[in-house]
């Protein structure tokens, strides 16, 4: 005898079964809860002007929040806190009198400058379920700062080499312009003029410029080329 097998209303029902227990099992799937996530407006911010860290997907049953700057949430990075019960808004050490927080957990900086860049943590408190952090930033542009030219040698003789470097600490980066007696010269960081002679005397002047800061900054040096040094001089005009 054959093996048996099995009626077709069976495998009909087991089929059934299946796509049954299938759909089932995707209509009670929870959904996936959605990450707290820091938002900057903007994202990039001039120096002067202000910041919002505005908190996205904050959970449910939150009892509270506290900022901090930086990674380290201890007293001394500790900015500000608030309690949802009370409406209470607490100060901590790192608090500059610029920072707003709001019920919603966002944190206003206003006037911001070099030493709020850098990372911002929340901690929020929830009813029982404990705690949670996240971490966010903003990019800062600022600058430029008062150039500075170097080297600061300021007396040459013709036939030298004429090199000079300007920086000024600015994000992002400046542009350089460099100029003497007013009159344009080059771009770029670096200047270098081969063989100077005694035309070549004169103010230097290196200019700065943050495009997205719309700020400049110049500062100038008065160079002096004077006659060759001579060669083949007798001892006693030797200086002593």
């Amino acid at each position: 005898m054959g093996p048996l097998s099995a009626p077709p209303c069976t495998l009909d029902i087991t089929w059934k079964e299946l796509l049954l227990t299938a759909s089932f099992l995707i209509f009670w799937n929870p959904p996936t809860t959605a990450q707290v996530t820091i938002e900057a407006q903007p994202t990039k911010v001039s120096e002067g002007k202000d910041v919002l860290l505005l908190v996205h997907n904050l959970p449910q049953n939150v009892a509270g929040y506290s900022w901090y700057k930086g990674q380290i949430m201890d007293l001394h990075h500790y900015i500000t806190a608030y309690t949802i019960d009370t409406e209470m808004i607490i100060l901590g050490p790192a608090y500059s009198g610029r920072e707003t927080v709001y019920s919603n957990a966002s944190l206003l900086i206003q006037n911001v400058t070099q030493k709020d860049t850098g990372s911002y943590t929340i901690q929020i408190t929830k009813r029982g379920d404990g705690t949670k952090r996240v971490t966010g930033h903003f990019t800062l542009y600022h600058g430029p700062d008062v150039p500075s030219i170097f080297p600061s040698r300021t007396d040459y003789h013709s036939g030298e080499n004429l090199y000079l470097s300007c920086f000024a600490d600015s994000n992002p980066p400046t542009e350089y312009t460099w100029s003497m007696h007013g009159k344009f010269l080059q771009s770029g960081q670096k200047l270098s003029i081969p063989k100077i002679t005694t035309k070549h005397t004169g103010i230097y002047g290196c200019s700065a410029r943050n495009s997205a800061t719309g700020r400049e900054s110049s500062t100038f040096k008065m160079i002096v080329v004077s006659a060759p040094l001579r060669r083949g001089r007798l001892p006693w005009d030797i200086p002593t």
